[in-house]
């Protein structure tokens, strides 16, 4: 659970705010010249960023006020916090690992403390043919 430091309230529970996208998204200069592709575009299309990211977020639960984030989203560590309407900080922080954050370990995906068992699963060959060589008819 994140702990989000409000502008005006402190520090609260995740659980009392709502995302509200990507920040620092210009309106478009001359809206009533633009096609529907550049209004589906402007609508809908954000980045999708790994790393640092400058979100919008709405304290719905207690001040009703919006104000911009820096966050990391591979680790969700908060960055900055700033008010609607000034300018993105300079934080440098170091870039995200190449790699993804998906546990390999063996009980990823479970909510026990080891993986299903899998020695009751076997496949036995009914051929006389090496374990090595490819079944009759496969693609090589």
């Amino acid at each position: 659970m994140l702990l989000i430091s409000c502008p005006n309230c402190g520090s609260r529970d995740e659980t009392e705010f709502h995302y509200g996208g990507q920040a620092h998204v210009p309106y478009p200069e001359n809206p009533n010249d633009m096609n529907d592709r550049e209004w589906a575009e402007f609508l809908f299309y954000r980045d999708n960023t790994k790393g640092t990211f400058a979100e919008r977020w709405l304290h719905s639960t207690g001040c009703r006020q919006w104000f911009n984030m820096l966050r990391d989203t591979v680790t969700y560590d908060i960055q900055a916090v700033y008010p609607m309407g000034t300018p993105r900080p300079d934080v440098s922080v170091p870039a995200a690992a190449e790699s993804g954050t998906a546990s390999t370990a063996a009980d990823s995906t479970t909510t026990g403390s080891a993986a299903p068992s899998t020695s009751a699963t076997s496949i036995s060959a009914t051929s006389t043919a090496s374990s090595t060589t490819a079944p009759e008819g496969a693609t090589k």
